[in-house]
């Protein structure tokens, strides 16, 4: 019962977040809401075993997760607040104020990556998982992993909707969430 409550009560800020996303169901963030709630789910499953026997071989891949998360989302989320010059894009209205960015960034994290912050999503997702390992988080995290390429898909599209064929030639010289493999 207390997990439940935990799990309504972290859902209510991404429902808060996600709101514009979830009546535009072409958008990114109606797939990134989903997503968002099956790393909740796995997060308030695994909870409890967060720091059980955490020199195990299983918790030292999990922190070296954490650890690469933390590093991917704030180098990207950095990059897009300092280079991608925000506005407001009309054509899309449910993307939150930092995704409407009018310059491609194609520089640091981006180079490698085309999506950073949702490969900072799918390590968190794969730690979490690595907490407590068993069937129901396993279903969890690849669930949450099928979200985060269905919203990089989407975004994807989004971006050659808007930036054209040099978007396209980025997708070309860069990996969606891992670099070299990815």
């Amino acid at each position: 019962m207390p997990e439940i409550i935990l799990f309504i009560a972290l859902s209510v800020p991404i429902l808060y977040v996600s709101r514009h996303s979830l009546t535009e169901r072409q958008s990114h963030g109606f797939y990134r809401f989903f997503a968002w709630e099956f790393i909740l789910a796995l997060f308030v499953l695994n909870y409890p075993q967060w720091f059980w026997e955490p020199f195990a071989f299983h918790q030292l891949i999990s922190w070296v997760l954490l650890g690469l998360s933390i590093y991917l989302v704030s180098a990207g989320f950095w990059l897009l607040k300092m280079s991608g010059r925000s506005s407001n894009r009309a054509e899309q209205p449910a993307n939150l104020a930092f995704e409407n960015t009018t310059s491609l960034l194609t520089n640091g994290i981006y180079r490698q990556i085309r999506h950073p912050m949702y490969s900072s999503l799918l390590f968190l997702n794969w730690a979490i998982f690595l907490k407590n390992i068993s069937l129901l988080a396993f279903a969890l995290a690849l669930v949450a992993s099928a979200f985060l390429v269905l919203t990089a898909r989407k975004e994807e599209k989004e971006n050659i909707q808007y930036f054209g064929a040099a978007y396209a030639i980025y997708m070309k010289h860069s990996k969606m969430f891992i670099p070299y493999i990815l």
